[in-house]
């Protein structure tokens, strides 16, 4: 990566701005996954063992209005974060002013401090999502003139706690999960090892359009299942019964087969039920079309076996959006063959590019076994697509 990395500049007594990633889902005012707190660690403890002061950023949830920021403040986080450290942590409770400024002086080296929820800053004007210069400006001044960028979660907005603060400081470096995210991902999609197969589930081809289109230049395979394969059926004629289709994108869909050179691979049997919820019949297909009345889904066990046969002896997989309505036990099956398929491949390099699938492999006890698994849905979606993040460019070159 030819952007400077935290290891890249002096440290030691100074006030480092870090933008992490700590927008964890809370019930109640308890953290329900730490995963993105984990995830930061590293950077964070580099920085307070090589003596600098760590000031950190984040926000939590969207917050456009004053009663928005009810059970939105990172106090629990800030208490999650100290126990993990085995250290305090500072918290302020404050975006802005008189108190914060005198925390932040106050911090020794190897301390370190938590800045409010950025969002806050969005009550008055959007000035945290709509990169108000001023606000850039200011949180760059609570600093050293060193910021640290390690939210690749937040990587393909351009804020103000990221490029924001990054216009405003000598040296914006990125961190060792930024730098990982880039290293994997990134290397994956513009220098794989080879064969590469990539595998795109998930509801909605819509989404998915940029990302089918960089892969099918940049993969030898691209396999498709969950909701958006009827999509694809239709397009080609194949009865679907209730499934879900995006009767707008039909033609993008034919189009996008038509210039795949076979690339492009369906499932050829699906699960379908005679409702979401509340179904009383489940049954496999005979092959692609769902009966009428019902809807699919599951890719069925004919498509497992074709899956599994598409990835053997894959180098590199990209996975990004599961198989099925993997939050059901009855359509879950896909999905677990898709993972069981990918990590049992000798000495593949398998990437999960976050969202549904990140939270699929570790409710199904599979997250150990992938090589990488993203902590950025809609950032590794941009990095797939080939799209240049702007915290990432907004970051010093080496």
């Amino acid at each position: 990566m030819a952007k400077l990395t935290v290891k890249d500049v002096e440290l030691k007594g100074k006030k480092v701005l870090v933008r992490v990633d700590f927008n964890v889902p809370l019930k109640d005012g308890v953290i329900t996954n730490d995963n993105r707190i984990t995830a930061a660690l590293p950077t964070i403890k580099y920085i307070l063992e090589q003596g600098g002061r760590a000031i950190l950023f984040s926000h939590l949830g969207r917050v456009k209005e004053e009663a928005d920021k009810a059970g939105k403040s990172l106090a629990p986080v800030a208490a999650d974060l100290a126990a993990k450290l085995g250290q305090e942590v500072a918290f302020p409770g404050a975006t802005r002013g008189a108190e914060l400024e005198a925390a932040i002086d106050a911090l020794e080296d190897g301390q370190v401090l938590l800045v409010e929820n950025t969002r806050f800053e969005d009550v008055d004007g959007k000035k945290e999502s709509k990169n108000d210069p001023e606000l850039g400006q200011y949180w760059a001044s609570l600093g050293d003139g060193i910021f640290v960028n390690d939210a690749f979660g937040t990587a393909h907005r351009a804020h103000a706690s990221n490029v924001g603060i990054s216009a405003n400081v000598e040296k914006a470096v990125a961190g060792f999960l930024l730098e990982n995210e880039i290293a994997y991902i990134q290397e994956a999609v513009d220098n794989p090892v080879r064969p590469f197969i990539a595998i795109l589930g998930g509801s909605k081809v819509s989404d998915k359009i940029g990302v089918i289109e960089n892969l099918l230049e940049k993969a030898d395979k691209v396999l498709i299942g969950g909701g958006m394969t009827y999509t694809f059926y239709k397009a080609q004629g194949i009865e679907i019964g209730n499934s879900l289709v995006e009767e707008d994108k039909l033609d993008i869909a034919k189009e996008l087969l038509e210039k795949s050179n076979g690339k492009l691979i369906l499932p050829v049997d699906s699960k379908e039920a005679n409702a979401f919820a509340g179904y009383d019949v489940v049954r496999d297909t005979e092959g692609e079309a769902v009966s009428e009345g019902f809807l699919g889904l599951d890719i069925g066990p004919k498509s497992i076996a074709k899956f599994d046969q598409e990835l053997t002896g894959a180098k590199t997989v990209v996975w990004n959006g599961p198989m099925g309505v993997f939050e059901n036990p009855d359509f879950q099956a896909g999905t677990i063959g898709v993972m069981d398929a990918i990590v049992k491949q000798p000495g593949v390099k398998s990437i999960i590019g976050g969202g549904d699938s990140a939270a699929a492999a570790i409710n199904l006890g599979r997250a150990d076994k992938f090589s990488w698994i993203s902590t950025g849905g809609g950032a590794s979606m941009e990095l797939l697509e080939g799209k240049v993040l702007p915290g990432l460019a907004a970051l010093t070159e080496k």
